[in-house]
């Protein structure tokens, strides 16, 4: 409950003041007649000390830097509308400026948690060989050239290179591929990747500060360091506008005051209401009232926004980039052909394929068992089954006094197994493979269990079978609702070869691709296009994470995207849906236009009021401003804008 409170506890004073300003305001209208005046001030003092009490210890900060900002600007127009019976005006002020900040309060954690979720990618320990023995060291013990063992299904430690031992690995952390790949010795792999069904012996080749995935918490570290050119921009203007209203206050009280001889109550109520008047309440309500709306609306539509700021880079995008694996893609490998050989038919090869992958752990084993179920095909259970890492699997089956062994594998496992395959059946495979599908040849040999001895064997080829990362349903007409909004760049970036990544590109039309890209080399890509303009990157793993840090605006897909993109990236499609990324710059678009709408019609009544306060003296003697008009103008403006931006909750996706 403390974390809570001290995450949020301007909104809690927000909520404390607003209370408190209805309850004193509502009690003490005439025709309520429901609290004494007792009462009433009571409520007036709460709500000054709920609504004040960041502002005076951000003032104190501020004292001490000998600054001022709008910060002492709310306090003094507060006191001062107090001063003059206004405490109402003065609350509102407080309140105001209380939410806005403890809005931006809600975010400042994000580095830290981003950060806290990427390292959890790490084992506890690494397991390394020295002079004959095995024992475990933190990673920050590990050196350059010592040999870790990596057990199946755990995390490596550390970047190297393998010296012994054959497995798959899981890279799609740092790299993005869709499936995992085939490691021997003399291969490369990462810290922070998953070890399949073999076991491996790496040698070290970098320190764990040094590792890839260091480099991608470095990025990300640094990429979010870079202030926002809004928040730049108002601490450029915060205190120039103070200094200048207090300027314009005191001359507004001293210059009558000593040299017309003028009554000290007219000076002192001029002056205040210049005070007042010149707070910049529906200027500071008109943006976040348009933006508060503008999220609303994309939450709806089940996109959620880290802060207001991303619908103003959104609006200006003029290029987007997309991870393939996960994003465009639907992230799981999928049968997408079947190609029987001979005598069998498709359903022959699904049937035998599936129940030799049984007992697979593998992605691809599993979505061709997955394709056989759905099919209501009846799957046989093996007596044996081996995973052979990289190539494939072998599976044993026993009936009536046979044996059937049903190999299942890419070209590598036939090689060694010295199985001969025909030149057009191998044609058929390459002819899969150069369409971005990854082919599995089916192969099967029965004999009588006694003769049986694996060598010497007729081997029949049953067929191929095809899995990919299939495209999501509605990625294609999302691409094409960008480009008719003017998005006039649209690049594909992925960790899987070039084959498979024009074929997906080709299916989306998508135009650009970037193909084979390790984390840093994406962050290189997203620079230079963002170069040419603004840059959206849409992504959902943590080797994504660099590149959404880097562009202008990163976009994750909430659904199935890691905690760390979740973290790094501006805005998350809650339910993986890219149609909503059309529905979502016009959002933006939209807002960008309302919230300037605000601005400049807050500006302009500002300037009216002040115009009112200190120039109509001037030109028709005896005129002063009554501070209630002053009250109905600004708050009338401070009404009218946020119902201009509450008409952004009416849009809804197309």
């Amino acid at each position: 409950m403390h974390r809570w409170f001290r995450l949020n506890d301007e909104l809690l004073l927000a909520v404390v003041t607003l209370i408190a300003l209805l309850v004193g305001w509502i009690g003490g209208l005439r025709v309520s007649g429901l609290l004494p005046q007792w009462a009433i001030w009571t409520a007036a003092v709460v709500s000054y000390l709920a609504g004040g009490y960041s502002g005076v210890v951000q003032l104190w900060q501020d004292a001490r830097r000998k600054t001022l900002n709008i910060e002492s600007l709310m306090l003094a127009g507060a006191l001062g509308a107090g001063a003059i019976g206004a405490w109402e005006e003065g609350a509102l002020l407080l309140f105001l400026f209380t939410l806005s900040g403890g809005l931006e309060t809600l975010a400042m954690d994000r580095t830290r948690r981003a950060i806290e979720a990427l390292s959890k990618l790490y084992p506890d320990e690494a397991i390394i060989r020295k002079d004959g023995a095995q024992f475990p060291v933190r990673l920050e013990e590990l050196q350059v050239g010592d040999v870790a063992l990596v057990f199946p299904g755990t995390r490596l430690p550390a970047d190297g290179v393998v010296l012994k031992g054959v497995s798959t690995v899981d890279q799609s952390p740092i790299t993005g591929e869709s499936v995992p790949v085939y490691k021997e010795s003399g291969d490369v792999v990462f810290a922070g990747t998953i070890n399949g069904s073999g076991a491996l012996e790496v040698e070290v080749k970098k320190l764990a500060s040094e590792s890839t995935l260091s480099k991608i918490i470095q990025l990300i570290e640094a990429a979010q360091q870079d202030p926002a050119p809004a928040q730049r921009f108002f601490d450029r203007f915060s205190q120039p506008y103070t200094l200048t209203v207090f300027a314009a206050t005191a001359l507004t009280f001293f210059i009558p005051l000593l040299f017309i001889d003028e009554p000290f109550g007219t000076t002192f109520y001029r002056a205040i209401t210049l005070m007042v008047v010149a707070s910049p309440c529906a200027l500071i309500i008109s943006t976040p009232a348009s933006i508060l709306s503008a999220i609303g609306a994309a939450a709806r539509a089940g996109v959620l926004l880290k802060g207001g700021a991303y619908l103003d880079k959104t609006a200006a995008i003029e290029a987007i980039a997309f991870d393939k694996t996960g994003t465009l893609t639907v992230g799981k490998p999928q049968v997408v052909d079947v190609r029987p050989l001979q005598k069998y038919s498709e359903a022959n090869v699904l049937q035998i394929a599936a129940s030799a992958e049984r007992k697979s752990e593998h992605p691809i084993g599993q979505a061709i068992v997955r394709r056989a179920q759905s099919l209501g095909l009846d799957l046989e259970e093996p007596e044996e089954f081996h995973a052979v890492a990289g190539h494939g699997v072998q599976a044993c089956f026993q009936r009536d006094g046979h044996v059937e062994v049903v190999y299942i594998g890419n070209d590598k496992l036939f090689m060694d197994k010295q199985i001969e395959l025909s030149p057009a059946i191998r044609m058929i495979g390459q002819a899969l493979q150069q369409q971005g599908k990854t082919a599995m040849l089916v192969v099967r040999s029965s004999q009588e269990r006694k003769a049986f001895s694996g060598k010497s064997v007729h081997w029949e080829p049953v067929g191929y079978i095809a899995v990919a990362d299939t495209l999501r349903a509605e990625a294609k007409s999302t691409i094409e609702a960008l480009k008719n909004l003017g998005i006039r760049r649209i690049a594909m970036l992925t960790g899987d070869n070039r084959n498979v990544a024009n074929h997906i590109a080709k299916q989306g039309g998508v135009e650009e691709v970037f193909s084979e890209l390790l984390p840093e080399q994406k962050v290189e890509i997203v620079h230079q296009l963002a170069q040419e303009g603004k840059l959206l990157m849409v992504g959902d793993g943590v080797n994504d994470a660099p590149a959404l840090a880097a562009a202008s605006v990163g976009m994750a897909m909430g659904g199935a995207g890691s905690d760390v993109a979740l973290e790094t990236a501006d805005v998350v499609l809650m339910n993986d849906d890219l149609s909503k990324l059309p529905f979502f710059i016009r959002l933006s678009r939209q807002a960008v236009r309302v919230v300037r709408q605000n601005v400049v019609f807050s500006i302009s009544v500002i300037v009216g009021l002040i115009f009112s306060t200190l120039v109509l003296p001037a030109l028709i003697p005896g005129f002063v401003l009554p501070l209630p008009l002053g009250v109905v103008g600004h708050e009338g403006s401070t009404l009218i804008v946020v119902l201009n931006g509450l008409r952004l909750l009416a849009m809804r996706p197309q």
